[in-house]
């Protein structure tokens, strides 16, 4: 039986969006001519308040190319429970070849996590988490495995709505 996932879209119309900048990379392609190069780009957009998404973006130019990673991390906007600046409780993900783990953290505790991890903790708006990166040090895969984990992430009226009880229940087991 397929789980069903718990994707929730958010339209960045309506919200104050600030971008990060995760990674450049500079690509080079050898032709007759001589050298071509262009660029890709990898950004992080997000409100700090429970709103994050990722984008990629190429072109020859650097600006450009952020521009159009910025423009794609609009349209792929999730919408992730923060609780007192941390995480609800302990997740894990895997996408391609980098695997992702993050646990809640008490309060002054800090972002504990990787460059990729960290742009996307902070767009979010969490403040006190503490993550692995394993596997691949991939800049893309990171973030698109920590974003597929922030997704999967459930507060405990997310659970008692699906579960079907009341939130008294949830709690007391």
């Amino acid at each position: 039986m397929a789980r069903k996932t718990n994707t929730r879209k958010v339209r960045s119309a309506e919200i104050e969006l600030k971008d990060k900048l995760v990674a450049i990379n500079r690509v080079t392609k050898v032709t007759k001519g001589g050298r071509h190069f262009s660029f890709s780009a990898i950004v992080v957009v997000g409100n700090e308040n429970g709103v994050v998404g990722h984008g990629l973006g190429k072109a020859n130019e650097v600006t450009e190319a952020i521009s159009k990673a910025i423009d794609d991390a609009k349209k792929n906007l999730i919408k992730v429970p923060v609780i007192n600046g941390t995480i609800p409780h302990e997740q894990l993900a895997k996408s391609d070849g980098a695997l992702v783990f993050m646990k809640p953290a008490s309060e002054g505790t800090g972002v504990i996590a990787g460059g990729a991890m960290r742009a996307v903790f902070e767009s979010v708006g969490v403040h006190n988490v503490l993550a692995k990166s394993k596997g691949s040090s991939n800049p893309h895969n990171v973030v698109k495995a920590t974003i597929k984990a922030l997704s999967q992430l459930r507060d405990a009226y997310t659970v008692a709505e699906q579960r079907g009880v009341d939130l008294q229940t949830v709690f007391n087991g």
